[in-house]
């Protein structure tokens, strides 16, 4: 399905996937539909059956947008909500003086908006690409009689409801008790890796954040990001290559993440 997308989009023009034309957008290999999406098996929401997948094609939009694109703002009316297909969003909130705190990288298979959707209010973050992204964007009647007409979308959104309350606490949890800079930081760094993988053995992520906005997350400094992945490094817990960062020792880097 093809439809004009409002305005809250900003940064730039979608592009809008169809089967036709070039295989890739914005460098990435074009996703033009759930059934051959890699990602479906091993993400929750994405993992229904042939039948759901193909209703829920039907009733959403997809487009992509380059790095930078905001898709929504922290305090629009949720009208929608924006299925990530590839790519990488950042997700934040913003105080009333200004502050602003990265709550999350979201990734393929994740659900965006799901919260303030299924409530009828206003979406709690911002979602902002932090690199070319292919999203599915579902309105909200039309996302809210899948979740009628289908009982195993239901059972799943409510397990992805009950995923975000869970990493949300974690996270909260993590930040209040956490014994060390290191440990925060750990923290941030093996989940999203875990989050990346899709499934996969091997534990990488691309880092699409400034060392500041990481120390945003993990709740430090920039310059103590910067020594302390230094230190990871020569401590072979994680391997940096460009923007790639690797982990080595997913054991070693759980435990620090704990202590």
């Amino acid at each position: 399905m093809l439809a004009t997308f409002d305005s809250r989009i900003h940064g730039a023009l979608p592009v809008r996937n169809s089967n036709h034309g070039h295989n890739t957008v914005f460098g990435q290999p074009r996703i033009t539909d759930c059934q051959s999406c890699q990602h479906r098996s091993s993400r929750l929401f994405c993992n229904l059956s042939d039948e759901a997948l193909d209703y829920f094609g039907e009733i959403g939009t997809r487009a992509s947008f380059p790095r930078g694109a905001v898709i929504f703002n922290e305090g629009d009316l949720a009208d929608s909500v924006v299925l990530l297909c590839s790519g990488q969003v950042k997700l934040s909130c913003t105080s009333r003086d200004g502050k602003t705190m990265i709550l999350k990288i979201a990734g393929p298979g994740d659900v965006l908006g799901l919260g303030a959707v299924v409530a009828g209010t206003a979406y709690e973050l911002t979602a902002q690409a932090i690199e070319p992204v292919q999203i599915n964007t579902i309105r909200r009647k039309d996302f809210l009689a899948f979740l009628n007409k289908f009982g195993e979308a239901s059972m799943h959104a409510a397990q992805a409801l009950g995923s975000e309350y869970k990493t949300a606490f974690m996270d909260a949890r993590l930040l209040a008790l956490a014994s060390s800079a290191s440990s925060r930081l750990a923290r941030v760094l093996i989940d999203w890796a875990r989050s990346a993988s899709c499934g996969h053995q091997e534990l990488k992520f691309t880092m699409a954040l400034t060392h500041e906005e990481l120390g945003n997350m993990s709740g430090t400094s920039r310059e103590t990001v910067t020594r302390l992945l230094g230190k990871f490094q020569k401590e072979k817990l994680i391997e940096i290559h460009g923007a790639t960062i690797r982990i080595l020792a997913p054991e070693k880097f759980e435990q620090l993440a704990i202590a």
